[in-house]
């Protein structure tokens, strides 16, 4: 599944409000003291998340995205501890990719070897 995520462009809605850049972000939600970004594999998965929000009546601006991009650039890019959550309104159906080796960088990895981690 981590081959396919990689390989396949989702959808990555923008949040709401204007960063600190006056750029708007990723749409990210916090959960366990992770941030994890929020990406769609199609407009119908991203239909269902906004349903269950009763957010479906707004208009939600998304970019395409490679998976590869989000874990090796956007992940480490967070500065906090961050994951990705793919199709997260589908239960069992949805896929987290949680901040550990193997899914991401090294230095953005919450399992990394600190001392690993300060010879980068």
């Amino acid at each position: 599944m981590l081959g396919e995520f990689r390989r396949t462009a989702v959808l990555v809605p923008l949040g709401e409000e204007p960063g600190p850049d006056g750029e708007r972000g990723l749409l990210t939600a916090d959960w366990g003291g992770i941030r994890f970004i929020l990406a769609f594999s199609n407009e119908q998965a991203l239909a269902r998340y906004a349903r269950a929000r009763d957010a479906y009546r707004r208009e939600w601006a998304y970019q395409t995205v490679l998976g590869a991009r989000l874990l090796d650039v956007a992940v480490p890019a967070a500065g906090v501890p961050c994951g990705v959550a793919l199709d997260c309104a589908d239960g069992v159906d949805g896929m987290v990719f949680p901040p550990v080796r193997g899914l991401v960088p090294e230095a953005a990895a919450v399992d990394r070897d600190e001392d690993e981690g300060d010879a980068a």
